[in-house]
């Protein structure tokens, strides 16, 4: 087996039991035994030890989580959130400890090196949206805005694994689907970039797509506060 393949074994092994246990209790024993290598091989392709080979995985998982936001600029842009979300939580679903281990901080493997790590995903998930937006120089409302959503998707998973996946994943993807239509709609409100972008957007959603589920939903709640208008 060549130096990279072996090394990715042992990444991939590591990532496995990081992905079910907080890192602190994962020893270099384990990622051996996982990996059907010795301990003196671990340490020769990671001579800095477990905090190296925690690093190396969390870059491994980073990379995945990135991906899930690469998605087609095609089609009805609830479509295209949904199908990253499905990815992203997908990911999460199958990552459970490790996910809450990356994006919670108090782990004791915990370094100004990994959290850099955990922010470029979210930079980069924050970019990939902004491209699914179409909008060549994002204003900081929008900006903040596409932030302000990935914060809040990484807060609902974690909060959906602490109440043992639920609702079900489906539903919490659509639930998060609405959620970034309520916060781009809001936005557009005072922000006549975001107003664009959203009339864009909603120009190509079917009747029958989430958007428009969305707003038949809303539309009675609104009705009942018209004393407001």
């Amino acid at each position: 087996m060549s130096v990279e393949a072996r090394r990715a074994e042992l990444i991939a092994a590591a990532l496995g039991l990081f992905a079910h246990r907080a890192p602190e209790d994962v020893s270099l024993d384990d990622v051996a035994s996982a990996a059907g290598a010795s301990r003196p091989l671990v340490y020769r392709y990671f001579p800095g030890g477990k905090q190296q080979l925690y690093e190396a995985a969390l870059r491994s998982a980073a990379d995945e989580l990135e991906r899930c936001f690469e998605e087609p600029r095609s089609g009805p842009l609830s479509g295209r959130l949904g199908r990253v979300l499905d990815r992203y939580l997908a990911f999460v679903d199958e990552h459970d400890a490790g996910f809450s281990a990356l994006l919670q901080s108090g782990s004791v493997a915990e370094t100004s090196r990994t959290n850099a790590i955990v922010d470029e995903v979210r930079r980069a998930a924050a970019e990939q949206i902004l491209l699914h937006l179409a909008v060549r120089k994002p204003g900081v409302r929008l900006r903040m805005m596409v932030r302000t959503w990935i914060t809040a998707v990484e807060a609902a998973s974690l909060i959906w694994l602490d109440e043992e996946k639920q609702p079900p994943m489906e539903e919490l993807r659509d639930w998060l689907v609405d959620h970034f239509v309520a916060l781009l709609t809001a936005t557009a409100t005072t922000d006549p970039q975001a107003a664009r972008v959203i009339r864009a957007a909603l120009a190509i959603e079917p009747a029958e797509g989430p958007v428009g589920r969305l707003a038949r939903r809303v539309a009675p709640t609104l009705g009942e506060a018209s004393h407001l208008l």
